[in-house]
C-alpha cells in the first residue's frame, strides 16, 4: 500500500487549478446564516435529498441540512435493489406493481444506467414450500408482463441449469427456479450523486449539521437553529417553508414543533450480512420463507448480501444494531436455498441494520405497506416518511406537488410546477459504464502502467464519466492511483475526490459510503490512519 510520506504531495482542498472544489463548511454555513430560503429540508436520507433535488429544479431556493452524513443512516442501509416488488402481487397490488417497475426502469435505463445494472433472480420452488411451481411461474410471468417484458419473460428454469449460474444453490428437495428481472445498486452512491445533483440544481447542502430546534414566526415554523457537529458552530436558517425528511427521527422533529403531537410511525429493523464469495453468482436467489417474507441472496461488490429481516423496533433509531439473533436469524433463512459452505460465520466481513418507516397502526410489520405518510403540523410544518428506493424519484415530486398546493400558498407562485419538469432527467456522470471502463483501460498515460481491469470496472459503475476526473487527479499525482488496500478496487484518488467534491468529513464517511472498503472488511488501522491524513489537509 501506498505509504504515508508519498501521499504528502497531495494537494489540500481547493489548491487544485481545475477542481472545481465545493465550497467549505465555513462558507456554506454563511451561505446558509444569511439568506431566506423558500424550502429548508432537515434530513439527508434519499426522501430529503429527491424532494431538494426537484424543488432546486422548480426555482426555488433550497437548503438541507442533516444532523449525520447523508445517506449515512436507513438510505444506506437497504437492500441495494431497484425492484417491482414481486410481493406485492399476491395482495392484488397490480397498479403499485406497475408503478414501481416504471420507476425502476427509469432511473436504471435513463436517469442513473452509470449506478445501477441489471441483475437476474433465481426464485427456488422446494419441496414443501410455502408456493407451488405453477403459482411462482405464472407470478413471475405476470410480474415481467407488468414491466412491458423489458427484462425477458418470466419463466421456470431446471434445478440443474440454475445451479451452473449460481454453485452453492441447494438442489436437495428443489423442484423448479422461477427467474425474473430486477435491478441493483449501490445506494450510498446513488445517494450522493443525487445530492450532486441537488447542488448543481442550485440548492445549498450541509451534512453533519443537527438541528437543536424549530424557528418560529407568528406560531408559524419559519427556519431552524443548527449546530455545525463538525466545528461546534452555531447558526440558523431561515425558511418560508420547513420539510421534515427525518425518517427514523420524523416523530421527534414533530414534537419539536408541538409537544403534544401523536406519533405518527412505527419502525421496522432491517438487518443484513455482507460475505465473502466462494464461487462467481451470475444470479441472484430470492427465497420464500412464509406467505409474505422473501430471504434474498445477492451478489453485491463482488460480495455477497444476505437479508433481510423485519421486526418491529421501539428503541433509539441511532443505535439500531445487528444483534447475534439477526445473525443466526438470517444464515438459518438464507440456508434454506445456500449451501453451508457460504454460510460460514468466518466469511462474513461486515453487518449492518437500518430501519423502515411505516405507518403507525396495529399489525405485522412484514405485512405493512411500504407507503409515504405526509403530514402537516399545527406549525406549518411538513413531515414526510416513508417508502421505497425505487420510487426515490416518483415521492420527491409526489412531495413538491403537496408542497406547491398547501393552502395560503407558502411557496408563492414563482416556480416552476413540477409537471413541467423533466420527466427523466439524468443523475451526474451519466454514460454507458462498459464505455467508461473501456476508455479507462486503454487511455493510459505515458509512461503510467495500466489501469487494473477491476479498478476500471468500479470507478466506471460507481462515478460514471465522473471518473474521468479522478483519474486525472490520478495521474497527477501518480501516489493517488495506487490502491488503498491490495484486496481493493479503489484507489486513493477516490478518498481526496471524496474529500473535496462529495462532501466527505469522517473516515467513515470515505470508507462506508463513497467506497466499499468497509464493507469489505478491509478498513484497517492503517487504511483508517492514511484517510485520516487526507481528510486533516483539508
Amino acid at each position: 500500500m501506498t505509504s504515508q510520506s508519498t501521499l504528502q504531495s497531495v494537494p489540500a482542498l481547493g489548491t487544485h487549478p481545475a477542481s472545481g472544489s465545493n465550497p467549505s463548511r465555513a462558507e456554506t454555513r454563511e451561505q446558509l446564516s444569511k439568506a431566506t430560503y423558500d424550502l429548508l429540508v432537515i434530513g439527508g436520507g434519499i426522501l430529503g435529498i429527491s424532494t431538494a433535488w426537484h424543488a432546486a429544479q422548480s426555482g426555488l431556493r433550497v437548503a438541507l441540512v442533516d444532523a449525520g452524513d447523508f445517506a449515512g443512516a436507513t438510505s444506506s442501509a437497504s437492500s441495494k435493489l431497484l425492484h417491482g416488488g414481486l410481493r406485492y402481487l399476491q395482495t392484488g397490488a397490480v397498479k403499485l406493481v406497475a408503478e414501481n417497475h416504471f420507476e425502476r426502469r427509469a432511473v436504471s435505463r435513463q436517469v442513473a444506467p452509470h449506478l445501477a445494472n441489471p441483475l437476474t433472480f433465481y426464485l427456488p420452488v422446494y419441496k414443501g414450500g410455502p408456493h407451488g411451481a405453477a403459482k411462482l411461474g405464472a407470478g413471475v410471468f405476470a410480474y415481467s408482463a407488468l414491466s412491458a417484458f423489458g427484462d425477458g419473460v418470466g419463466h421456470l428454469l431446471s434445478p440443474a441449469r440454475a445451479q451452473r449460474d449460481v454453485p452453492e444453490l441447494r438442489t436437495e428437495n428443489l423442484k423448479a427456479v422461477a427467474v425474473y428481472g430486477d435491478d441493483q445498486m449501490n445506494d450510498a452512491r446513488m445517494a450522493l450523486m443525487t445530492v450532486r445533483a441537488a447542488v448543481e440544481a442550485g440548492a445549498v447542502v450541509l451534512n453533519h449539521a443537527e438541528v437543536t430546534g424549530l424557528r418560529f414566526t407568528r406560531g408559524r415554523v419559519t427556519g431552524a437553529e443548527v449546530r455545525d457537529r463538525i466545528g461546534g458552530e452555531e447558526f440558523g436558517v431561515n425558511a418560508r417553508l420547513v420539510l421534515n425528511a427525518t425518517g427514523p427521527w420524523v416523530d421527534h422533529l414533530r414534537k419539536m414543533e408541538d409537544p403534544d403531537a401523536a406519533p405518527s410511525i412505527r419502525l421496522s429493523k432491517g438487518a443484513h450480512l455482507v460475505l465473502k464469495r466462494t464461487s462467481p453468482w451470475k444470479a441472484a436467489l430470492a427465497t420464500p420463507i412464509d406467505k409474505y417474507r422473501i430471504t434474498f441472496a445477492l451478489p453485491w461488490e463482488d460480495m455477497l448480501l444476505l437479508g433481510t429481516t423485519d421486526e418491529e423496533y421501539e428503541g433509539d433509531p441511532a443505535e439500531v444494531a445487528v444483534t447475534d439473533k439477526d445473525i443466526a436469524q438470517i444464515l438459518d433463512e438464507a440456508s434454506l436455498s445456500v449451501r453451508d459452505q457460504q454460510l460460514r460465520r468466518e466469511l462474513i466481513t461486515y453487518s449492518f441494520a437500518g430501519l423502515r418507516v411505516l405507518p403507525g397502526g396495529p399489525g405485522d410489520t412484514a405485512k405493512a405497506k411500504r407507503e409515504t405518510v405526509v403530514t402537516e403540523g399545527k406549525g406549518g410544518m411538513l413531515s414526510v416518511a416513508g417508502g421505497k428506493w425505487t420510487t426515490f424519484r416518483h415521492i420527491g415530486r409526489t412531495v413538491m406537488k403537496k408542497l406547491q398546493s398547501l393552502p395560503g400558498r407558502p411557496l408563492g407562485e414563482d416556480f416552476e410546477p413540477v409537471s413541467t419538469l423533466p420527466k427523466k432527467l439524468p443523475l451526474p456522470g451519466i454514460a454507458n459504464p462498459r464505455a467508461v471502463a473501456h476508455r479507462l483501460l486503454v487511455d493510459r498515460p505515458a509512461p503510467g502502467p495500466r489501469m487494473a481491469a477491476d479498478t476500471a470496472r468500479h470507478l466506471a459503475t460507481h462515478y460514471g464519466s465522473l471518473a474521468f476526473d479522478i483519474v486525472r487527479l490520478a495521474n497527477e499525482h501518480p501516489e493517488l492511483g495506487e490502491r488503498i488496500h491490495p484486496e481493493a478496487p479503489e484507489i486513493w484518488a477516490q478518498v481526496v475526490w471524496a474529500r473535496d467534491h462529495e462532501w466527505a468529513e469522517s473516515v467513515d464517511d470515505v470508507l462506508r459510503r463513497r467506497t466499499t472498503l468497509t464493507i469489505r472488511g478491509l478498513d484497517t488501522d492503517e487504511v483508517r490512519g492514511k484517510v485520516q491524513d487526507l481528510l486533516d489537509r483539508k
